[in-house]
């Protein structure tokens, strides 16, 4: 058997393009001109790493990272866990990962967010965990709530967690978000109907993952991320193609 090529070509067919006037923002700020490659900078590609001693145990824990002694937040509770996973499928350890999201209302922590759901006293909404040897990674939390957003009169927001992935180096960061399996929105978000492949719609879902749901207390989903390659992860800032 041949030995796997370090990199693949990328499938930019995969990408949705930059302006897509359904999803209203895209008009004001997709480019207009071709992008410029830059190189990397020593600086830029060296550090820092994020080390154990970084991240603590509670910060993967939503559940109580936030909340008041004795209290917990609102809503449904969930895991979401899975692992990052390079172009050839083996596992990225010691990866930082973090995670924000809305309430189960649907409300970010946020001055600016003015939906009429209620803040939860006890949720913060933020979260960050290290993968472990074998690219593993989990969170317990809230499921979060949709919520209506000002693209059209009546558009609105599947539930959905965002993920940032960082690398060795400070640049070197992704951005990505993932649904859950069963939304009925998802079909109907103008962000989701930019991406013109069906399949890598799919690879943004979260499924539900009976195995590992804790009976009588937690759902759990399973959400696997692919750094690299053909079929790699959707990736909110790699907007020149995955």
């Amino acid at each position: 058997m041949p030995t796997p090529g370090e990199f693949y070509q990328r499938d930019r067919t995969r990408q949705p393009p930059a302006l897509t006037p359904g999803y209203k923002t895209t008009v004001a700020r997709s480019p207009r001109f071709a992008m410029i490659s830059l190189q990397n900078s020593a600086s830029e590609i060296t550090g820092p790493v994020f080390g154990h001693a970084d991240v603590d145990p509670g910060d993967r824990d939503l559940l109580t990272n936030y909340a008041q002694p004795g209290q917990g937040p609102i809503g449904e509770r969930i895991i979401l866990h899975g692992r990052v996973l390079d172009e050839n499928a083996r596992p990225v350890p010691n990866t930082l990962v973090e995670i924000w999201q809305a309430n189960a209302g649907g409300r970010y922590r946020h001055p600016k967010d003015t939906y009429f759901a209620p803040i939860d006293p006890n949720f913060g909404g933020c979260g960050r965990a290290l993968t472990d040897e074998n690219g593993y990674y989990y969170f317990r939390t809230v499921k979060p709530g949709a919520y209506p957003w000002r693209n059209y009169v009546n558009s609105w927001r599947p539930a959905h967690i965002h993920l940032s992935i960082f690398g060795s180096a400070f640049v070197q960061r992704l951005v990505t978000q993932c649904y859950f399996e069963g939304d009925p929105l998802i079909p109907h978000c103008p962000i989701v109907q930019t991406i013109p492949d069906p399949d890598a719609v799919e690879q943004l879902i979260a499924r539900l993952d009976l195995n590992a749901t804790i009976p009588l207390d937690t759902i759990a989903y399973r959400f696997d991320i692919v750094l690299r390659g053909r079929r790699s992860t959707l990736f909110e800032n790699r907007l020149e193609g995955n």
